[in-house]
């Protein structure tokens, strides 16, 4: 048990002790199936192969399964959803078939949800003022009112309005995209039997209904056009915004940012629209669930198996892989839960796959503007716009806390910094404090928090890589950011993990640090994702499928991936 003091720790720790997952049953040399990858997409293929009655194995190259929705003790005491840190995009369908409540998933509702406090002088001897957004309307109305009554006045019309554009594309999620060239070409037979991949499509029509303009403009637009249509006051603007840009190198005015804003808000926790939720124990309380009913279905899973090389028989068909160690394990089907780059450019040899294909997947936008901040304290963060001098957690504790994020021109400004390959010097942050829910998670009387920070590039101006001093400067500039938001922050700090876009793709796997697998840019998103010729999860080679996040229809922790890809193996193999 850790035990919290006020002395603050600026470097930063190492990896502590992780309970490994423990191989109750042997590795095979032959699957009907095999996933490369343990992230929440893979174990959700894996478990519906495995219902339908496939043999399937998972090979995980970490020590712990999750991918990047994983939990780890990575400061004595201190257990962190290391990566990705919010559950809301959860398909209902799958959280229901799999049975995840019952092999262990408990989620903490957060209401309110959104926290964004001002950096303003209080007037009147009254604090600075803060917006605070959650399910109650009225409410809302209220907090929105101290800005603008106007504003307050059209925040129930436009909740409905995103609401409904979000619902409508809820049959996209859980189907793959339209079969254009079984449409478009072959025998009739072939072409009728295609056309039904065009039930999603006309499902989501009909559900937009009259609607159609408005969803087309929301997803080609920049946000601050929607958003100064609806709205006049700055906090309400920018808080809404960074839902729009969040993980993503883009700014509020630029096309396209609209679509993002629509993916954070299309989920659905516990049966309440658009909730966000934390996981008791982390994040990798998801991926041991869906593991758990994976497994009492029958599928084997196993961590630290790296796979070197998927195998391609003389056939030209995948026939299984090569692990790090140098045995090899056969299957039917190889799935793969890591990026189409990863997959096709490291793990694919690369004779096996037309020159043409590999020049598309090379240019596969995988920019990313997102450094990840793990953070132990001692004491919950007092902010000035909503004292709490007795460390009691207030209402705004379990929220996202939005810091500089008031106002539009702010978030700009910190895109084309980083844009410019320049850290941002004011970056856009998004703490969460999931102890304040979950006490199971830090040691009694202290605190994980999670920084979500923007804007950082890949690779520094003049294409220059991380240094440790790099990390250490970005962090310390946020922090004192955070401390002109709640004095004593600093003071408060036990340990700190930086993990900027290069810490992202060496530990997780992700590409470019991008947590999408892939931007969620419009050329890359259902028809075109990750590619034109690879939007059914099919590849080039046969037998080898992409069941990852850099499929339709994107990043979060979803699982349509997939869902869609386990769908698309089995009936490819019931036509065998």
């Amino acid at each position: 048990m850790a035990v919290c003091t006020g002395r603050a720790r600026q470097t930063v720790p190492r990896l502590g002790a992780v309970t490994r997952a423990c191989h109750t049953i042997k590795l095979k040399t032959k699957y009907d199936a095999l996933v490369i990858g343990g992230g929440h997409n893979g174990l959700v293929a894996a478990a519906y192969l495995q219902k339908g009655g496939v043999n399937t194995a998972v090979l995980e190259r970490r020590h712990v399964l999750g991918g990047a929705a994983v939990s780890e003790e990575i400061i004595p005491g201190f257990h962190f959803s290391r990566a990705s840190y919010l559950l809301s995009l959860l398909r209902p369908h799958i959280y229901k078939d799999l049975e995840l409540k019952k092999h262990g998933l408990k989620v903490y509702m957060r209401d309110p949800h959104a926290f964004t406090p001002m950096l303003e002088e209080g007037v009147g001897g009254r604090p600075p003022r803060s917006l605070l957004l959650g399910s109650d309307l009225e409410k809302n109305m209220q907090e929105i009112g101290k800005f603008s009554e106007k504003d307050a006045k059209a925040y129930p019309a436009f909740t409905a309005y995103l609401e409904k554009l979000a619902c409508a594309i809820h049959p996209l999620l859980d189907a793959p995209p339209v079969d254009i060239p079984g449409v478009t070409q072959g025998a009739l037979w072939s072409r009728l039997a295609a056309l039904k991949t065009l039930r999603p499509l006309m499902k989501t029509g009909l559900k937009l209904g009259k609607n159609i303009p408005d969803f087309y403009e929301l997803i080609t637009a920049p946000i601050i056009k929607i958003l100064n249509r609806w709205f006049e006051s700055e906090p309400l603007r920018a808080t809404l915004a960074t839902d729009a840009v969040i993980g993503a190198m883009t700014s509020p005015s630029n096309p396209g940012s609209g679509y993002v804003l629509l993916h954070h808000v299309m989920g659905e926790l516990e049966k309440e629209k658009g909730a966000w939720g934390y996981v008791e124990g982390g994040m990798g309380g998801v991926s041991k669930s869906i593991a758990n009913s994976a497994r009492a279905s029958g599928a084997s899973i196993f961590t630290e198996k790296e796979v070197e090389q998927i195998l391609i028989g003389q056939d030209g068909c995948a026939k299984g892989v090569l692990l790090k160690d140098g045995s090899e394990v056969h299957s039917k089907v190889v799935l793969s839960n890591a990026t189409p780059h990863v997959t096709f450019r490291k793990l694919t040899p690369q004779s096996s796959l037309p020159p043409e294909f590999i020049k598309a997947v090379s240019q596969i936008d995988y920019t990313s503007p997102v450094t990840k901040i793990n953070v132990a304290v001692n004491r919950l963060p007092n902010f000035l716009a909503a004292p709490t001098p007795d460390g009691t957690p207030g209402p705004h504790h379990q929220c996202s806390i939005h810091l500089n994020c008031e106002s539009m021109d702010v978030l700009e400004a910190a895109y084309q910094e980083g844009k410019q390959g320049r850290p941002s010097t004011r970056p856009m942050l998004e703490m969460c404090i999931p102890s304040v829910l979950d006490p199971t998670l830090a040691p009694p009387g202290c605190h994980v928090i999670s920084i979500f920070t923007q804007f950082t590039p890949y690779w520094l101006e003049g294409g220059r890589a991380w240094t440790e001093e790099d990390r250490e400067k970005f962090a310390n500039s946020a922090f004192d950011w955070i401390e002109s938001y709640a004095p004593g922050f600093k003071s408060s700090v036990v340990g700190r993990e930086v993990l900027v876009p290069p810490d992202l793709e060496r530990i997780f796997g992700l590409t470019g640090g991008n947590i999408f697998h892939g931007a969620m840019s419009l050329d890359q998103l259902y028809l075109t994702r990750p590619l034109p010729s690879l939007s059914d999860y099919r590849s080039p080679i046969k037998g080898l499928y992409l069941c990852g996040s850099g499929c339709h229809p994107g990043g979060g922790v979803m699982g349509s991936s997939g869902w869609n890809a386990a769908m698309t193996v089995l009936a490819d193999l019931r036509r065998r």
